[in-house]
């Protein structure tokens, strides 16, 4: 999905607007979209994220196993609200830092077949937003979402979280069912066909044998498809990430096709 979009200055707007919300959340409330976190939890799971990812970076990262040692542990959580928010606001600033300071199209690893910085900007700005709205959620304040970036998470969401398959998996597509996700505000239109997936992790020997799939188009050709959903772009990309949605997408066609779709993308994304 081409885009303009200016994901550094998204990446600060969301990332000040989550800590915005999360200071009127006591620290043992919960998160309604992750109910085994409360508020402070979720204020270390996005200061975790954003450190982690600020290293790779600065570090010039690019394998697995340098990345690895960058994760944060728990025993490094700071025990009070005051020390957790000091944390978060230094790992985001330097996040924001070093993703400015560095050209998106540096090599990095990340978990994607993408390895560039550039991606990394991409999906931080998309993760801001996601935990934005579930420390909204939480301080019981839920307010707008940008358009263009729900938009475009929608794309990422499809294309990268739930299609994007590793290398050493082969994907078999049933061109026979094929699902239209449309925003309805901003004009993007997805053609989405149901698949299945096999394969065995070289890393760890894990084997997927005929699991569920989905591809999705690099553009969509307009052919016709068994099934639509279509919903505003905040409304699709909320749904696609198991979020509450402030109105439920509409759905038509194939019962089935449409079942089938959402039973794929049921379990959410680790």
């Amino acid at each position: 999905m081409p885009t303009d979009l200016d994901f550094l200055a998204h990446l600060r707007r969301e990332s000040d607007r989550f800590d915005e919300a999360l200071r009127d959340a006591p620290s043992d409330a919960r998160v309604p979209t992750c109910p085994d976190w409360d508020a402070d939890d979720l204020l270390w799971h996005l200061a975790g994220v954003q450190q982690f990812w600020g290293e790779v970076v600065r570090r010039g990262v690019t394998d697995k196993a340098e990345a690895d040692k960058l994760e944060v542990s728990d025993d490094d959580r700071p025990a009070t609200r005051a020390g957790l928010e000091e944390f978060y606001r230094t790992s985001s600033a330097a996040l924001s830092q070093v993703l400015t300071d560095t050209d998106p199209s540096t090599r990095a690893w990340t978990w994607s077949n993408e390895q560039t910085v550039g991606f990394i900007r991409r999906r931080q700005a998309h993760e801001a937003l996601v935990h934005r709205l579930d420390a909204e959620l939480t301080a019981g304040n839920r307010t707008s979402m940008d358009p263009a970036l729900c938009a475009d998470g929608v794309d990422e969401v499809l294309k990268v979280m739930y299609g994007g398959d590793p290398p050493w998996g082969t994907k078999t597509l049933d061109e026979s069912r094929t699902i239209r996700v449309q925003t309805t505000d901003t004009g993007g239109s997805w053609l989405v066909t149901l698949a299945r997936f096999s394969g065995t992790d070289p890393d760890d020997g894990v084997t997927y044998a005929d699991e569920p799939d989905i591809q999705v188009a690099d553009t969509d050709p307009g052919s016709a498809t068994q099934a639509t959903i279509r919903g505003t772009a905040e409304d699709l990309d909320c749904w696609l990430w198991n979020r509450p949605p402030l109105t439920e997408p509409e759905r038509d066609g194939d019962l089935s096709v449409l079942e089938a779709f959402e039973s794929t993308i049921s379990s959410g994304i680790n």
